[in-house]
């Protein structure tokens, strides 16, 4: 797992947009992460709540992080991996029926 230091990251809570009502554009619900290091910069808004938004960033973070430096061997790598190779499945299959 990746493991994040507190002085690599830059926090910011920015003002929301987008569909959601007064509540949303008024208060500073949206969260920036920067990871200094790689200039990796992560967006989150999905919920009307600073904590909950905050998590949800961080956890992307974290897996943003881990593609760029593990690459194929990473949680997200293998997925991507697994779909393109039943992808690629699908279409012999498909080539062989013709």
């Amino acid at each position: 797992p990746i493991v994040l230091n507190d002085e690599d990251i830059e926090e910011k809570h920015v003002r929301g947009w987008g569909n959601g009502g007064q509540k949303l554009n008024k208060t500073s619900s949206c969260v920036q992460l920067l990871h200094k290091p790689t200039g990796t910069m992560v967006i989150c808004q999905d919920t009307r709540y600073l904590q909950q938004n905050r998590k949800i960033a961080y956890k992307r973070l974290r897996e943003k992080l881990d593609l760029l430096i593990n690459g194929d061997s990473s949680k997200a790598g293998k997925k991507i991996k697994r779909l393109q190779a039943r992808k690629h499945k699908q279409r012999q299959r498909a080539k062989k029926k013709y």
